[in-house]
């Protein structure tokens, strides 16, 4: 690039104090300034541009090959799915007796509770109409709670 040392500075702002004169060189001087920043700030937005493109570009290359790489993955496991389906009708029609065995077997049935609407954020207004306890009572409570009134 250009070699710019004090001594030649120093020459070119005397060339520039005789040649633009005492009075206007501080205007031109700002106004190189200036033009100097912008150049500059153009610089480095052209730089930023430049080096944005090329991380897009190595962004798009690894989003290809991650792609392939998930294709690849998904034909293999489509593969071992139609093997293990295979394989999988082979072992149930050659055991078909022990099968029908096992359906006869009861079937495990919840029993029903509605725990989740003990458990949730259900109102206490919604728990006392359709008549869900909210506390949990002791059985001296309890006991005392199904006791009839004394008589004085």
């Amino acid at each position: 690039m250009i070699d710019l040392g004090i001594s030649k500075l120093a020459l070119i702002g005397a060339v520039a104090l005789i040649v633009i004169g005492p009075e206007k060189l501080p205007r031109v001087a700002r106004t190189v300034g200036t033009l100097i920043g912008k150049a500059q700030r153009y610089v480095a937005d052209v730089k930023a541009e430049v080096s944005r493109s090329i991380e897009l570009e190595e962004l798009k290359k690894m989003k290809e090959t991650v792609d392939g790489a998930s294709r690849d993955v998904e034909n293999a496991i489509q593969t071992q799915a139609g093997e293990f389906e295979k394989s999988w009708a082979e072992a149930t029609d050659t055991a078909a007796a022990p099968v029908a065995a096992l359906q006869s077997a009861p079937v495990y049935r919840h029993p029903g509770k509605k725990w989740r609407v003990k458990q949730g954020a259900t109102p206490n207004w919604y728990k006392a109409r359709a008549g869900i306890r909210t506390k949990a009572l002791s059985g001296a409570a309890r006991v005392a709670r199904h006791r009839p009134p004394k008589l004085t």
